[in-house]
């Protein structure tokens, strides 16, 4: 083995908890080295959350051209261009890309472009893109490889070569009928999208429902909007075998509620969770342990089984949001500093970016029924916010669940733009303050946040 390079830190991976650190170490003088063998700034803002949503809003626009008459606009023929669709996330993109690159030049972190992986304690051999090698070593190691799609052992699944999120997103025509595996956030969003842009879709879910980890009142608002659509659902499915290719033809041999039947599709997307990226980078080598799910294991401070090596993110099996893995690097940044921070009780929001929207915070009904903690439900539709009803977007509802004490246990909400809501209500709990704190506040109108009044009007009285 050649005389490695000596750095102050190595960064394995440049997803956000991974850019960050080498951002972070990098302005304060040190020599940091960040590892990618993909894209720099890792899935979000090249293949997952951004371009997603950027697609999602393209989809949002051809669905006021088929709702145009409703809003007394006469707009004529009109089609998608799906290579114009991705032509514009491209563009967001590569925008994208261009401001990673000032914020590793600004802090003076170096990008090694290669596949990283361990060959000795603190020791990270790399794999170059442009060929040949390099060894570095450092006394600090931060891991942030990420996770991928599953891709299940389905016969034939495989071979049929199927679209993931990454694929889907540089479709350049629309499906003739795209049946996707999942009825998870990944699949909900894409299986609407696409349906908005002309394709039939067919969705496929192993369990009963669609979002089946939701509260029922909320999976069945969710059913109720795809069927709207026309997006068909089969649920309790269990696909047997997989023939032909993604984009010639699929035929899915399917069991639903016992019985046997086949699907045929032009398109085939998988959405049916996430596959840890810990495997072949020599973590074996230099005892990290792993956990039976795959992920790194770590404690509490991101710390891993190695010393002087943290992990974040998705392969640290932390929650599978952009906005966590931001959080692991504040939490391992602080306690570098000295601090003791944990992963222990932070906030865990999350947004689905169906349209209308599905935004959550804290505990959710079924979480409270199942942990046996009692609360009282607020619940108003949609249609109580005035605002929702300039936009002529009423479907949907928000909910609270509140303590005995007044505090705020769990909010959803599922209606337009309804991700924005959550913050205030985050502030409100994180500060540990009443419900009223919100009920009492004065609103602009007409806003969507006029609803907070409605809804925490409508708490129940305390039982006496």
């Amino acid at each position: 083995m050649t005389a490695p390079e000596i750095y102050d830190a190595l960064v394995l991976g440049t997803g956000e908890a991974g850019k960050f650190m080498a951002w972070h170490l990098g302005s304060q003088g040190l020599r940091v080295a960040a590892i990618e063998k993909k894209k720099v700034g890792g899935a979000c803002p090249n293949f997952a959350c951004l371009p997603s949503k950027n697609v999602v809003h393209s989809a949002k626009v051809a669905s006021y051209f088929q709702r145009g008459p409703e809003f007394g606009i006469v707009s004529g023929e009109w089609h998608v261009d799906m290579a114009a669709v991705r032509s514009r996330k491209r563009k967001m993109v590569d925008g994208l890309e261009e401001l990673h690159l000032n914020n590793f030049r600004k802090s003076g972190a170096e990008i090694v472009m290669g596949f990283g992986h361990f060959i000795a304690e603190k020791t990270i051999q790399v794999d170059l893109l442009a060929g040949g090698t390099r060894t570095l070593r450092a006394d600090k190691i931060f891991i942030d490889t990420g996770s991928r799609a599953t891709i299940s052992t389905v016969p034939g699944l495989t071979e049929a070569n199927p679209l993931t999120h990454v694929e889907a997103l540089e479709l350049d025509i629309v499906p003739e009928h795209l049946i996707i595996l999942g009825g998870g956030f990944v699949g909900l969003e894409f299986a609407q999208a696409v349906r908005r842009f002309g394709s039939r879709v067919t969705i496929i879910e192993r369990n009963s429902h669609l979002a089946h980890q939701q509260d029922p009142d909320i999976s069945a608002a969710i059913t109720e909007l795809f069927l709207d659509e026309d997006i068909q659902i089969v649920t309790d499915a269990n696909v047997d075998r997989v023939e032909g290719t993604s984009g010639a033809g699929v035929t899915l041999h399917i069991t639903s509620d016992g019985a046997p039947s086949e699907l045929k599709g032009s398109h085939l997307l998988v959405a049916t969770g996430r596959t840890p990226n810990t495997q072949n980078i020599g973590l074996e080598l230099v005892g990290i342990e792993l956990t039976p799910a795959g992920h790194i294991k770590v404690n509490k401070r991101l710390e891993t089984t190695a010393p002087g090596v943290w992990a974040m993110g998705d392969c640290a099996g932390s929650p599978y949001f952009t906005h966590i893995s931001f959080d692991d690097f504040r939490i391992v940044r602080s306690n570098l500093a000295g601090a003791n921070r944990t992963t222990t009780g932070r906030q865990i929001p999350s947004c689905t970016f169906i349209d209308p929207e599905l935004a959550q915070i804290g505990l959710s009904e079924t979480e409270a029924a199942k942990q046996g903690i009692p609360y009282r439900l607020a619940r108003i539709p949609m249609a109580a916010i005035l605002r929702s009803r300039t936009l002529s977007e009423t479907r949907g509802f928000l909910k609270a669940l509140i303590s005995d004490d007044d505090r705020i246990l769990g909010f959803t909400a599922f209606g337009p733009g309804v991700s924005d809501l959550l913050v205030p209500v985050q502030v409100v709990m994180s500060a540990n303050l009443p419900y009223t704190a919100l009920r009492d506040i004065v609103v602009a109108h007409p806003t969507m946040g006029e609803g907070f009044i409605s809804l925490f009007s409508a708490v129940p009285a305390k039982k006496l």
